[in-house]
């Protein structure tokens, strides 16, 4: 980037970031003062959590009412009776534990500014000329070291000077709050010099009586330290060498210690310069940004963010843009959430939100949450897929608990929003509170990553649990209509209100009456849930009576309807009319993100959905609604008007750094107009699924190479790709009529394969693994073994 960040005290939006899953930290790139901002994936407050009353009776009411078509008036039933008992949960927030502080004086203009991030190796470097010297500061958070580590050098030159500390980062819009100042009051920070070494430390008590802060060790080559007025100042090193640790849930009088002892023990081990320290980070880091690899149409260049974003508003997004925003949002996800006990799943703002009460940032499984994972797997990055498992399933009595109180049900009821600790309804508004989808929507996720990894007592021990818990609920809540079908009700197609239930005086409401039957997405999440149930009891050895009676289950579900203009209706009962100007795609679950609609099995319905999205008006769309388009064109196969949504979203909700806003807030009509557009890494996470999308798809039995290929990229090349039971590596050039595909088994495959219509005469070379399929001439179907030699597709001469 070519200049540092901006918007003052929301400085943190434009930061460079860098993690290693449990610590983030954001470097704004000031020169003579700077900012890099702490946060940790378990610091989170100001949540409040009330005993949930149990108004599970309201049910039948709300029936009531809905079967006289006194909608409205049912929609908010269930709302007011917890708010009549003064029920009022708030979900937590996550904030900044504490910023770096440092100053250097600068002896004239800088000149030569450049802030880069090296996404392969997580290192954020800030760079300029002073007079005749170079400086540069780097930092990374490092995987193997757990510290975030930070170096200042001017070239050798013994010309590094400056103050340094640690603080509590303040904040602008909750500065004159009561919760602010309390908070502020117990912060507390010093500096110290021991042993040639300096000590910076830093602590505040949470609102739940626990301590978190950090402790820095300062290191100078040369020169002089000493601490004064609770920093420390250094003059005329060649370089500075800072180690920071954090710690949370703590008490400063023995955290400060344990981590000064650690730091200490650091510094001591073989290794522990800057390069050192990096070359140990980077071996854990590099294989998790390496596992899948994209090349498109040469981009390869060396030009800014700032410059590719302008070239972005010529109209089209340059491949290279693409390319990096594939990159980026993986390098997000690698550096905001890992494996380790202490991580979180990866939240919208991922480590690096640098307010108090940030908008948004819970974790919102009615759709937000399931787009920041849709890209894992296929990318290779499903070793960082079970922190999300592991969060759902630790707030499990809770959400038993919803589901009785709520709706007098068995099973879970798993609210939109959650935070650690608080699986119980806080946004008591219809939109959220009716909408019962969210288990069988995060079933999903349990079951692909059983298909990715094939591992069975993940199937038996964890994912069959949560779908039991989860169909266990549709077992109490579901009734019969008088022809024997299932009817959902109250069901909520998220977050779209009925046209004929807007507001006729055409004043805004955000979600004026949500509340309907049998909304479309409803019965595609049961639909899936049932078949996924009865495949993975197949596949465990399970009831067969069971299986027979969820057979039963998926019949007596309603089919999917068409309205008047041919496309799949949102809700299936007739008193709901299609609303298309919306964000949400959710009736077109069947297509994506579930796998139940495909061309090859029901051509007309496909159309019929294609219809769906074809008119969903682009102007109401928001930055992760335009991704999740993207994803949906991409499986009708329309990579044109899939690269097109990114184009948009490119030009309406991206900031200089990469992070995705949630809308455009400039009135530009490019997308949903919004004053606040907060950060939503939701829409980077989904860019990557959207790439991943256009040129792999895999299903069980299928998989698609090049679906929906744009035209505009002519030529490309990726590898370290994954199909659900083994590799693929790829190149094309339309240009020169040329494609090689090779995939590898890593366990038994069994799949019909289906090559792009302009390659369909590729040569097979697999021996007996490769057959001709029925399904037309650009489908194959292969079976390998693990060990097997690549199963390759060649068209022409490849490089």
């Amino acid at each position: 980037m070519s200049y540092p960040a901006s918007w003052w005290r929301n400085m943190w939006r434009e930061a460079l970031p860098a993690g290693n899953g449990v610590a983030g930290a954001s470097v704004f790139g000031g020169v003579q003062e700077e900012t890099v901002l702490l946060n940790h994936a378990k610091l989170w407050h100001w949540g409040h959590r009330d005993e949930l009353p149990d108004v599970g009776g309201t049910l039948a009411e709300t029936r009531r009412l809905m079967d006289e078509r006194r909608y409205a008036e049912a929609s908010w039933l269930l709302a007011n009776a917890l708010k009549e008992r003064g029920y009022g949960t708030k979900l937590a927030s996550r904030f900044p534990l504490a910023a770096i502080r440092l100053a250097m004086p600068c002896g004239g203009a800088f000149r030569a500014y450049g802030r880069t991030l090296a996404m392969d190796s997580g290192e954020v470097a800030v760079g300029w000329t002073d007079g005749d010297r170079r400086y540069r500061r780097r930092l990374f958070v490092s995987r193997a070291d757990d510290a975030i580590v930070y170096e200042i050098d001017a070239g050798g030159e013994a010309a590094v000077s400056g103050e340094i500390g640690l603080a509590l980062h303040p904040s602008d819009r909750w500065a004159d709050t009561p919760e602010f100042k309390a908070l502020e009051r117990t912060a507390e920070s010093g500096a110290d010099v021991a042993g040639g070494a300096g000590w910076c430390w830093f602590a505040a008590t949470n609102d739940d009586g626990t301590e978190y802060g950090a402790v820095m060790r300062v290191v100078p080559e040369g020169g002089s330290v000493e601490a004064a007025d609770g920093v420390l100042r250094f003059e005329g090193a060649s370089r500075v060498l800072a180690l920071a640790k954090l710690f949370v849930f703590g008490e400063r009088r023995s955290d400060w210690p344990r981590l000064k002892g650690e730091l200490s023990a650091l510094a001591l081990d073989e290794g522990a310069s800057y390069d050192g320290l990096l070359e140990r980070h980077i071996a854990l880091h590099r294989p998790l940004y390496r596992s899948a690899s994209l090349s498109l149409d040469g981009d390869a260049d060396s030009r800014s963010n700032e410059r590719l974003l302008l070239d972005a508003y010529e109209g089209e997004a340059p491949a290279a843009l693409v390319r990096k925003m594939w990159a980026y949002g993986r390098y997000l996800f690698i550096s905001g959430t890992s494996a380790a006990e202490q991580a979180e799943p990866f939240g919208l703002y991922g480590l690096w939100g640098g307010d108090y009460r940030l908008v948004w940032s819970h974790n919102m499984a009615n759709e937000n949450v399931q787009m920041m994972y849709w890209h894992a797997h296929a990318g290779g990055l499903g070793e960082l897929v079970p922190s999300l498992f592991r969060y759902y399933g630790g707030l499990m009595d809770d959400f038993r608990d919803n589901a009785r109180k709520l709706y007098g049900c068995r099973g879970i009821y798993i609210p939109a929003g959650s935070t650690p600790g608080i699986g119980v309804p806080n946004q008591i508004v219809p939109v959220i509170l009716n909408w019962t989808g969210a288990a069988g929507w995060l079933a999903r996720h349990y079951v692909e990553h059983y298909r990715y990894t094939g591992d069975k007592r993940f199937l038996r021990e964890t994912a069959i649990p949560f779908m039991r818990e989860a169909l266990r609920f549709y077992d109490d809540f579901l009734v019969l209509n008088e022809e024997g079908r299932y009817k959902m009700y109250p069901s909520v197609s998220p977050e779209n209100t009925p046209l004929n239930y807007m507001p006729a005086d055409g004043k805004p409401l955000a979600h004026p009456m949500p509340t309907a039957i049998n909304a479309t997405m409803d019965v595609a999440i049961l639909k899936e849930l049932l078949r996924h149930l009865i495949e993975a009891s197949r596949e465990t050895g399970g009831d067969s009576r069971e299986e027979g009676k969820w057979a039963e289950m998926l019949e007596r579900l309603p089919a999917y309807e068409t309205n008047a203009d041919g496309a799949v209706r949102e809700w299936l009962h007739p008193d709901f009319d299609d609303r298309y100007a919306h964000r949400h795609l959710s009736h077109l679950y069947p297509v994506f993100p579930g796998q139940e609609v495909t061309r090859e099995s029901d051509p007309a319905l496909f159309t019929a959905f294609e219809t769906a999205v074809r008119r969903r008006e682009i102007c109401a769309q928001s930055g992760w609604s335009l991704a999740h388009m993207a994803a949906v064109y991409a499986r009708l196969g329309d990579g044109d008007r899939s690269l097109e949504c990114l184009d948009i979203l490119s030009r309406s909700s991206l900031l200089p750094n990469l992070f995705t806003l949630h809308n455009d807030w400039r009135g530009m009509g490019v997308s949903m107009n919004m004053l606040a557009a907060p950060v939503q890494l939701d829409a980077n996470m989904g860019w990557v699924n959207a790439v991943q999308e256009q040129l792999l798809q895999a299903s069980p039995g299928l998989v698609k190479l090049l679906p929906a290929l744009p035209s505009r990229w002519k030529k490309g090349r990726l590898a370290g790709w994954r199909f659900h039971t083994g590799t693929l590596s790829l190149e094309w050039d339309r240009e020169a009529c040329r494609f090689r595909a090779e995939l590898t088994a890593d366990r038994d495959t069994d799949v019909t394969v289906k090559l792009p219509d302009w390659a369909a005469r590729a040569s097979a070379v697999g021996g007996e693994a490769v057959r001709p399929s029925a399904l037309g001439d650009a489908y194959y179907e292969v079976r390998m073994k693990k060990g097997d030699a690549p199963v390759v597709f060649e068209l022409g001469r490849t490089s």
